[in-house]
């Protein structure tokens, strides 16, 4: 993307601010505000995200691209940054206020304008990336290793404090500028970007760069040492704040931003799975955080994420949380969407018998909770692949994804047939992949976390000759899970297998026997087994209880049923005993 400076502004101590602008010019303003070592066009992947919607405005700060370089480090402090705000957005908006979104040292320079009285009127919304107002942090590392008596505390306190130690070194006058332009004319930060897993053709950088991160270093100089000696007592904030908290951030630690609701009311936290340089590398859930926002403040019923980002709303566990449970017309499947909607939670309910699923939904309703039904078939993966993008359409992309259908099935592997074989693998196993396959890039992608349940069986480490496919397709779920969930560590999104044993579910109405030779005794048998479910009474609001639980405490495996847990403890201990009573048949 190119653009030409539509204007220069003169700033209150006469520096000339280059300003860029475009998109809709009749939508609302949104001021897009870089850090360092940056210019305007860092925001070259955001700005298309807005431009439908918005009038945009970028612009260099001082030392930077087409704006002026003032000479000694005096003219970089965060009031300067203030003031340089306060002319652009005086200059673009003098008769309404502006949404601003910005990054690392210009989100500071807005904290720092925010502190002002006539900031309340001249700022709509405040989106911030990667850049604490001084004060709070200041407060948050200083007041940390004053209390040596709360180490949490301290040691946080301390930590932040080295993460930003090499401000120190970029503080260095002449040497450190020299490094930094050598090393950034040669690759150096394109190289760090590609490494922290920025796509090549999502950094942007000015023609400009190494010159330009040179100029601006002066703003180490000016604010780092003053930041630590001095801060206002109570940076109070009026203006909403939506925090863009990048956890993988190597400089600004997420625990940092513990204390801002102390100072801003009206605040609003988002977790992203992001490193530093977000306008890079998650240009899309910038603009969609930005969006949602603005469009709430105008009136707008507030999407779910924005609800759920909402800093100091008591909400329940799951709260503002969007559930999909499969399977979830009977058993462990209603019991799941039941609880995670008495939580809190919308759930989008589906089952291959879609009567089953209304009716879950009419019970979810019933008790004042919020759900959705749909028909599933999750061994057709373009059925799945559908619903999948209907949901993600109409509700959002889960938080959490529990895939809970299955069947059961009794019988020798000689004695089933290739057909009923595969079904059982297509549903109990296929099923969790499809699902699995069309939700978690979609996960991955929103950038904010989430949790996947793919419900195994105790049966996956319990070999039992009479069990052949039901046994192998559980089994294959639970190395399925531990494979994905080792994928999907880095994004943010836990895995949780659940391995239920005995249960009083109505699986054995469903379930096929293939037993030659008893036909004429498979009702009866089918009759004993329901009956010694019953007796077990471990009804499935057991183990939708423990799902629950285990989403919360992120567990890895989560064996139900004393007996699952003992069968697994011996799977591991003795597993040639287990192989010994895979002998051992229903007939």
């Amino acid at each position: 993307m190119t653009d030409t400076a539509e204007r220069f502004v003169e700033s209150a101590d006469g520096t000339r601010i280059a300003v860029y602008e475009e998109g809709n010019p009749d939508g609302p303003t949104v001021v897009l505000v870089h850090g360092w070592p940056d210019s305007h066009v860092l925001w070259d992947g955001v700005v298309p995200l807005l431009a439908d919607r918005f009038r945009v405005i970028r612009y260099d700060n001082r030392g930077v691209g087409a704006s002026a370089v003032p000479g000694h480090f005096s003219s970089y402090t965060m009031a300067r940054f203030a003031d340089d705000f306060a002319a652009v957005a005086a200059a673009v908006s003098p008769d309404s206020p502006v949404h601003v979104l910005a990054h690392d040292w210009g989100s500071v320079g807005v904290w720092e304008y925010l502190a002002r009285p006539e900031s309340a009127s001249v700022v709509a919304s405040f989106t911030s990336v990667s850049g604490p107002s001084s004060d709070h942090l200041n407060r948050f590392v200083i007041d940390g290793l004053k209390r040596p008596y709360r180490p949490r505390r301290f040691v946080r306190g301390l930590s932040q404090l080295a993460r930003l130690s090499y401000m120190g070194a970029f503080s260095t006058p002449v040497l450190a500028p020299a490094a930094v332009r050598f090393a950034f004319a040669r690759g150096e930060m394109r190289r760090r970007l590609l490494k922290d897993g920025i796509a090549p053709e999502a950094i942007h950088h000015s023609e400009t760069f190494a010159g330009d991160a040179a100029n601006s270093m002066k703003v180490y100089r000016a604010n780092f040492f003053r930041g630590l000696r001095q801060a206002r007592a109570d940076h109070r904030v009026d203006v909403p704040v939506q925090l863009i908290v990048n956890v993988n951030d190597p400089f600004v630690r997420s625990y940092a931003f513990a204390d801002i609701g102390s100072w801003v009311p009206r605040l609003w936290r988002r977790d992203l799975i992001a490193g530093h340089w977000a306008p890079m590398s998650h240009p899309a859930q910038l603009a969609r955080a930005v969006t949602q926002l603005v469009d709430h403040l105008a009136g707008a019923p507030a999407h779910r994420e924005l609800t759920r980002a909402r800093v100091g709303v008591d909400r329940p566990p799951f709260g503002d949380q969007l559930v999909s449970v499969t399977g979830a017309g009977s058993g462990i499947g209603r019991a799941t969407a039941l609880a995670f909607a008495a939580q809190g939670a919308e759930v989008l309910v589906s089952d291959i018998d879609e009567d089953a699923a209304v009716a879950t939904v009419a019970q979810i309703t019933a008790a004042g909770g919020s759900g959705h039904a749909y028909r599933l078939d999750v061994a057709d993966a373009d059925a799945v692949n559908r619903f999948a993008e209907q949901v993600c359409d109409s509700h959002g992309v889960p938080d959490i994804l529990v895939n809970n259908a299955g069947v059961g099935h009794a019988g020798m592997f000689l004695d089933t047939s290739a057909e009923q074989y595969d079904r059982v693998l297509d549903i109990n196993f296929g099923g969790v992949v499809n699902c699995c396959r069309a939700f978690a890039p979609r996960m991955v992608a929103r950038g904010e976390g989430g949790h996947v349940v793919n419900v195994s069986s105790m049966a996956a480490y319990a070999p039992t000759q009479v069990m052949n496919a039901y046994a192998t397709s559980k089994a294959a779920v639970f190395m399925f899970s531990d494979c994905l969930r080792a994928e999907l560590d880095p994004a943010g999104i836990g895995l949780t297998t659940v391995c239920p044993g005995v249960v009083d579910t109505n699986i054995i109405d469903g379930t096929q026997f293939d037993l030659p030779g008893y036909e004429s005794e498979i009702d009866a048998l089918r009759t004993r087994i329901k009956k010694g479910f019953a007796f077990r009474r471990y009804g499935p609001e057991k183990v939708a209880k423990a799902i629950l639980d285990a989403v919360q405490k992120k567990k890895p495996v989560r064996p139900v049923t004393p007996e699952a847990y003992l069968v697994y403890g011996a799977a591991h201990a003795f597993p040639q005993v287990m192989r010994s009573t895979a002998r051992s048949n229903l007939r």
